[in-house]
């Protein structure tokens, strides 16, 4: 009888192996190789408009909505690389992870600080002001629900965690502000904690004392697997 080799170690998306007798997942169900934005690169692999039809929509005032992939994809990347760079501390991050309803959390960060869902938005280098529902950048007109989202996409994942971690994980809501100049926050906004993007490394990779490494290790291992999100 031949001898069975051993699997390939998995990889995430900043090349970091892991054991592969350590979990077990079909490819497909595994989140750890996502890179940062995964989701919105399926969306704009799978449209179906070509470089003139876009075009043509431009010169006639509108706004392809794949422009809006496009700017919130290079947001999530340049996020992405940024807490990708905070695993040297013993901090792990799950991205694009995909809700019932097609909502998606673009970073879920897991280290010694605690569980943080981040999400990003693409602003202008303009003024933008935080309320404690919504972001209004520069002279929009209409406000941005993302605080909202911000608040939603952690109030989801907790009890995912939690129900199968088999204890309680507090999930914090992180928003990202990419590209903002300068940002003001409501001082009554406390469950959302607001950051630009180049406050994300010192903002969230210097926390610590709330989770064990045994404990990070185990929040990711559920967090990776595509399967127990269906009950979000």
């Amino acid at each position: 009888m031949g001898v069975r080799e051993r699997p390939e170690a998995k990889r995430s998306a900043n090349g970091r192996a892991y054991d592969p007798d350590r979990l077990f997942l079909p490819p497909d169900d595994d989140l750890a190789p996502n890179r940062p934005g995964e989701t919105l690169r399926a969306r704009l692999d799978a449209s179906r408009r070509g470089r003139l039809s876009l075009a043509l929509a431009r010169l006639l005032g509108r706004r392809p909505v794949e422009d809006s992939w496009r700017r919130s994809l290079a947001a999530e990347m340049r996020v992405g690389a940024q807490l990708e760079g905070l695993t040297p501390g013993g901090w792990e991050v799950v991205h694009s992870i995909v809700l019932p309803g097609d909502a998606v959390i673009p970073h879920l960060l897991i280290g010694p600080g605690g569980v943080f869902c981040v999400q990003t938005e693409p602003v202008p280098a303009a003024r933008v002001e935080v309320g404690e529902d919504e972001v209004r950048v520069g002279r929009e007109r209409q406000p941005r629900p993302c605080v909202r989202r911000a608040r939603r996409g952690a109030q989801r994942c907790a009890p995912v965690l939690s129900r199968c971690c088999g204890y309680p994980v507090p999930v914090r809501a992180v928003l990202v502000l990419s590209g903002a100049a300068e940002t003001r926050v409501a001082p009554a906004l406390r469950d959302v904690r607001v950051l630009r993007e180049d406050e994300v490394a010192a903002g969230l990779g210097g926390l610590g004392g709330v989770l064990r490494p045994d404990r990070v290790d185990r929040i990711h291992t559920v967090a990776r697997n595509r399967r127990v999100w269906f009950a979000a």
